[in-house]
């Protein structure tokens, strides 16, 4: 390993300045997950201005394990009678998936007049980091795909949070932190090491997506379902958590040039607003058969990353291992399946042509040649 340059590290002391920075002023406002949202809001101004904030990949992953020992611990025994309803609300989400993906390719093609490629993998409900790489190997529009999903993920993020202020009658802890529960004890601290650390490196072998926050969610589960602790991460373990995930979606933008970022800004909230419509139907039915809050189905089919959609369940103490369960699968469902489906229907979509003299378009005309 080679020590970072200083530019390096200025990069990263700026993100997280800011983030705190950011965090501090929306928790002295009052708004909700502050924390989150001002890390985010002052990164992505400062990403809009032209510095360059970044987050070290080694420091998200690691508050990321941790936000994955948090998810896990939700799971109690006592989950195990509400897992029959799971079944209805996880089948209604592999619908949902599929008629929200269409509802959003048609709007990409008809109304925002994407090339097909771009369209279908613009349109997935999920992936970020995949749709990128399968979609621009397949011939589509890398920036744009990136930036729809970024700002997908940025709509959800900031919006969800202050809607249930506004309508739910949520209020927010002081702080804007979950409270103390309880002290953790060594042989507590122990089983949650070892949770995140067994539970990374066995999700990594097994190649699941996002290992290093699955893998620590499913061994923290196991050890809490099987009785062994009850314990949870410290609060402030939340609140850095937020932080550095919050400055990351902000810096996220750097770069970007505000032309791209305006243009492709209205396609994103058009198709946000669709997917969150369309999940919105699918809430009110699945509560309508399971009985299942709609307050917590909403968050389970928003179109958020699972990181940040889990924050968002924890911060407004919502059934957090419903939420994040389903936020996994489906990852894994848009992740599985999306290329797949895509290479089977590849014919119907049809090639999608680069704008001429792009390096897209040169490589396509390469591999024909």
């Amino acid at each position: 390993m080679t020590m970072p340059d200083r530019h390096t590290l200025a990069a990263w002391a700026l993100a997280l300045v800011l983030g705190s920075a950011g965090g501090w002023v929306f928790s002295v406002i009052g708004a909700p997950l502050p924390w989150m949202l001002g890390a985010i809001f002052a990164n992505l101004i400062a990403a809009m201005s032209g510095l360059t904030p970044k987050v070290p990949q080694t420091l998200r992953m690691a508050m990321v394990t941790v936000l994955g020992v948090m998810l896990g611990s939700a799971f109690t025994p006592d989950i195990l009678d509400s897992l029959g309803n799971w079944v209805w609300s996880l089948a209604g989400l592999f619908v949902y998936v599929i008629a929200a993906t269409g509802l959003v390719i048609l709007f990409f093609r008809r109304v925002v007049r994407y090339g097909p490629v771009t369209s279908y993998f613009s349109a997935a409900p999920g992936g970020l980091t995949e749709m990128i790489l399968v979609g621009t190997s397949m011939g589509g529009d890398e920036k744009v795909i990136s930036l729809v999903h970024s700002i997908r993920i940025l709509i959800t993020v900031f919006t969800l949070p202050f809607l249930y202020q506004l309508f739910a009658g949520y209020e927010r802890p002081a702080g804007g932190l979950p409270p103390v529960e309880e002290t953790l004890t060594a042989a507590d601290l122990g089983l949650l090491l070892a949770s995140a650390v067994v539970g990374a490196l066995a999700a990594k072998a097994v190649r699941m997506p996002a290992y290093f926050l699955t893998g620590p969610m499913i061994g923290s589960a196991i050890v809490h379902l099987a009785g062994l602790t009850a314990a949870h991460p410290p609060p402030v373990a939340v609140g850095l958590a937020q932080v550095v995930i919050g400055a990351a979606i902000g810096s996220r933008f750097v770069g970007v040039p505000l032309k791209s970022m305006r243009d492709t800004f209205f396609a994103a909230l058009g198709s946000t607003s669709l997917i969150l419509a369309t999940g919105a139907v699918f809430a009110l039915g699945i509560q309508a058969l399971t009985g299942i809050p709609f307050s917590s189905l909403i968050l389970a089919l928003s179109p958020g990353g699972v990181a940040e959609m889990s924050l968002i369940a924890i911060s407004l103490g919502r059934d957090v291992a419903f939420v994040s369960t389903h936020h996994l699968v489906r990852i894994i469902i848009v992740v599985m399946l999306a290329p797949m489906a895509f290479r089977l229907l590849r014919g119907w979509f049809g090639e999608e042509r680069q704008p001429a003299g792009s390096d897209a378009q040169a490589e396509a005309d390469r591999e024909k040649a």
